[in-house]
């Protein structure tokens, strides 16, 4: 299974949000995905880049790839970490099973 890292479309007509999702390369872009890691606000002058770096660097060690909108956003934005206090939530799925 191919994973990537994209954004996924929400909000209303004409005011964009998106949020930034771990999904399988089949998956629609509005539709399923594994993991929700963070989001991105681009209306106004300040655009909120918000995204969970301890998540991001797991799914990049994992294979996962960003695309190409959210490479140019790691690269020009700082990273606000999300939940800095909270550890990172486990894996789900077969392999959280399998540990058990």
């Amino acid at each position: 299974m191919a994973v990537h890292i994209r954004l996924s479309r929400v909000g209303a007509k004409k005011a964009p949000q998106y949020r930034v999702v771990v999904a399988d390369q089949r998956s629609p872009r509005g539709g399923r995905f594994i993991e929700k890691i963070g989001t991105y606000d681009p209306s106004g002058d300040a655009s909120a880049f918000i995204v969970n770096r301890a998540r991001l660097d797991y799914w990049r060690g994992c294979g996962a790839q960003p695309s190409h909108t959210l490479e140019r956003l790691l690269k020009a934005a700082p990273i606000t970490a999300e939940a800095a206090g909270s550890p990172a939530p486990s894996p789900k799925g077969r392999a959280a099973q399998k540990s058990s």
